[in-house]
């Protein structure tokens, strides 16, 4: 019997069959597929590349017995495996968004990260901003009322320390919630939010609780610094890295909306803490942040959730070192040490220098609020025009104007009605930077990674909180009480910020007016 004989013809949407020949007349057929597709159906009869038919002598229909005929069968699917890829510029778009800066091509990212996977809106969607909404109000809310802490431990159970050594509680606080991002997003991407969010409210409400027993500077630290920053890290990584899993062209708004939270916990809590504290105590005024805080993150621990299934992988070091060998990464990681040196300074010592400086008492308890008022549309905003126009030019601009301002209004400023506009329009300004870090972050990201990635960025951040309240102290002791050293290093190191954004663009795309 005649032995089988096939040769595959290149053409990568067909199946191919070859009609043997066998001794009694009939024919015998062998279908073989080209690996890695399906076919498409066709009713053409598959020629060589020179247009003739396959025999090369007659026609293929002359003679079926003695020439293999080669014809496409249907296909079983009705699809072919190119669906799968995704058009070239969407693999652009969706693996880093370099704004004009095009990788290399490769097969395609997985299945989850092409733009048109990301819902971009929808209930579930929405949920998890709600979620991130809340957990933000009760972490970063809380942050934002440091002044209020650094008053009342000044004026009252650490009175017999100084400002500057008051200072370091607060900044170890700001400094373990956002410096521990690094860790904690690690573990976001190898296990997701869930438990996380579980984990790090009972810490957050627990180191609350004991917050309210403390009275010693050293319990003060253990409690506020530590232990209570530790859950608040949980809570913040969990919510901000989900949120980005599930926006891709509305991400920096959606980030924006959510981190308004903050802002808004930055108003209601340092009234109400105001009010609280003189008919209540602060011991249980504590306690009735740590139950609040407690139904808000139990919200989070049910909506907040991640699209995308997390990925475990061993721990490299390798992971933490590879990213600061991006130049445009390691300098959006510059610029972010230099804001954060600078930014809580006016959270921390506003209030004490308008006392200093006479302003009206009645106003004075109101400037952090005011000042949190007014950054709830300068985080919200900013997202929407990043997403407009360009996150990092609109980065550019935010970080910029923050440090402008600062030398502007905030230096040359006597009067109530300048400290209060200062307070305002810095508010609006350095809110924005909140939202849009991780979104210029994310756009020259992986998104496997962007859990590691954003704790880089806000490891290096946390660096900055944690000596800039202290170094603005020492300032102000070394110059006899007076705030101008702690002003100009305040405008100055925010401007630098600015540049090392700029820096970041260039790498990117250049001095050219586009969107980045």
């Amino acid at each position: 019997m005649q032995q089988p004989y096939s040769q595959p013809h290149e053409h990568p949407m067909q199946q191919i069959t070859l009609s043997i020949p066998s001794s009694n007349g009939s024919s015998k057929s062998q279908a073989k597929t080209m690996p890695g597709y399906e076919s498409e159906s066709s009713s053409s009869t598959v020629h060589d590349a020179l247009g003739v038919p396959f025999d090369g002598h007659k026609d293929a229909s002359s003679d079926e017995s003695k020439w293999p005929s080669i014809t496409s069968v249907p296909s079983q699917t009705g699809s072919t495996n190119a669906d799968i890829f995704p058009d070239p510029e969407n693999v652009v778009e969706a693996d880093t968004e370099k704004g004009g800066v095009v990788p290399q091509q490769s097969v395609g990212p997985p299945p989850g990260f092409n733009p048109a996977d990301f819902p971009d809106g929808g209930l579930e969607a929405w949920l998890v901003v709600a979620g991130g909404f809340c957990a933000l109000f009760s972490t970063f809310g809380l942050v934002n009322c440091v002044g209020v802490f650094v008053s009342y431990y000044v004026n009252g159970p650490l009175e017999s320390y100084g400002a500057s050594t008051v200072s370091w509680i607060t900044s170890i606080q700001v400094f373990m919630m956002s410096g521990l991002n690094a860790v904690m997003g690690r573990l976001f991407d190898s296990f997701g939010p869930r438990y996380m969010l579980i984990v790090g409210t009972l810490v957050y409400c627990f180191g609350l609780m004991m917050l309210s027993l403390s009275t010693q500077y050293y319990q003060i630290i253990l409690s506020q610094g530590i232990v209570s920053a530790i859950g608040m890290s949980a809570v913040f990584n969990s919510a901000m890295n989900s949120v980005m899993g599930w926006f891709f062209k509305r991400r920096a708004a959606a980030l924006g909306l959510m981190v308004s939270g903050s802002s808004l916990g930055g108003v209601v809590l340092p009234i109400m803490m105001n009010h609280l504290i003189p008919r209540i105590g602060f011991p249980w005024t504590m306690r009735v942040l740590g139950f609040i805080f407690l139904a808000l993150c139990g919200f989070s621990c049910v909506t907040v959730k991640s699209r995308l299934p997390p990925r475990k992988k061993p721990f490299n070091i390798e992971d933490y070192i590879r990213p600061l060998k991006e130049p445009a990464f390691l300098c959006i990681v510059c610029a972010a040490f230099f804001f954060f040196w600078g930014m809580f300074l006016p959270f921390n010592y506003l209030q004490l220098q308008a006392q200093q400086q006479g302003i009206d008492p009645a106003i004075v308890p109101y400037l952090l609020p005011i000042l949190n008022a007014v950054s709830i549309p300068g985080r919200i905003l900013p997202g929407f025009l990043g997403d407009r126009f360009g996150r990092f030019n609109v980065m550019i601009f935010i970080s910029g104007l923050s440090g402008v301002i600062t030398l502007a209004l905030w230096v040359p400023g006597k009067s109530t009605a300048t400290t209060v506009v200062y307070g305002a329009v810095f508010g609006f300004a350095s809110g924005g930077f909140i939202s849009l870090l991780p979104a210029v972050v994310a756009q020259i990201s992986d998104l496997r990674e962007i859990g590691t990635r954003t704790g880089i960025a806000f490891f290096f951040a946390a660096l900055g909180a944690l000596t800039g309240s202290p170094i603005g102290g020492a300032i102000v002791s070394a110059q006899h009480g007076s705030f101008l050293g702690l002003q100009l290093f305040c405008g100055c190191v925010m401007t630098v910020s600015m540049f090392w954004f700029v820096a970041s663009r260039a790498l990117q795309v250049g001095f050219r007016f586009t969107k980045v």
